[in-house]
């Protein structure tokens, strides 16, 4: 089996903010492959799709910061290697709207949420999709506080507009893994 781990934070409050992106990406796969409604089980939201049968779609129901607990119960399943069968997908601030870039592995960087899930692998051998939803420009802006709130309209259509891109780059993850992905992918710059 294959896992999609999109990262987010559950209840309405926080269905349309930046750190939610994952989320979003997460939704356009189920619709594009055909899958039915998210269910919970557990500590995740779960569904798979028509189009890619041996992949699961996971929402970790924890907020961001706990995302690593969801995964724990998921491996207690032992049905993936989360080194070469996970793939997260994660919002990041480094990255403008409309940009993603595909990574092997690596630090958390500062994300609360792949340092949860870093610490809950005991590694930080896991593949991820990183979303960009941008940096605030005024430096006073508190980064939590940024990633908790919505985008501004033309960043929330950028962010959109890169989904199919984004959708093809998991499909080609899935299919021939992290590297050649990123080399397909990975924009310089």
């Amino acid at each position: 089996m294959r896992l999609l781990l999109a990262l987010g934070n559950p209840g309405a409050k926080y269905r349309d903010t930046r750190h939610n992106i994952g989320w979003w990406l997460a939704d356009r796969l189920a619709r594009r492959w055909g899958g039915g409604p998210f269910r919970v089980d557990g500590p995740t939201a779960w569904t798979t799709g028509a189009g890619q049968p041996e992949v699961e779609i996971h929402k970790p129901l924890a907020y961001m910061n706990r995302s690593g607990e969801a995964l724990t119960a998921l491996l207690d399943r032992g049905r993936f290697d989360p080194a070469a069968d996970m793939l997260v997908l994660v919002d990041d601030i480094a990255l403008p709207a409309g940009r993603f870039r595909v990574r092997a592995r690596g630090s958390p960087g500062g994300h609360n949420g792949l340092a949860s899930i870093s610490a809950s692998l005991g590694s930080d051998e896991y593949a991820r999709l990183r979303l960009g939803v941008g940096r605030p420009r005024d430096e006073r802006i508190d980064l939590a506080a940024w990633v908790l709130s919505r985008m501004p309209r033309a960043e929330e259509e950028e962010a959109l507009g890169a989904f199919p891109r984004a959708a093809e780059a998991v499909e080609y993850w899935l299919d021939h893994g992290s590297e050649a992905a990123m080399n397909r992918f990975n924009r310089p710059g």
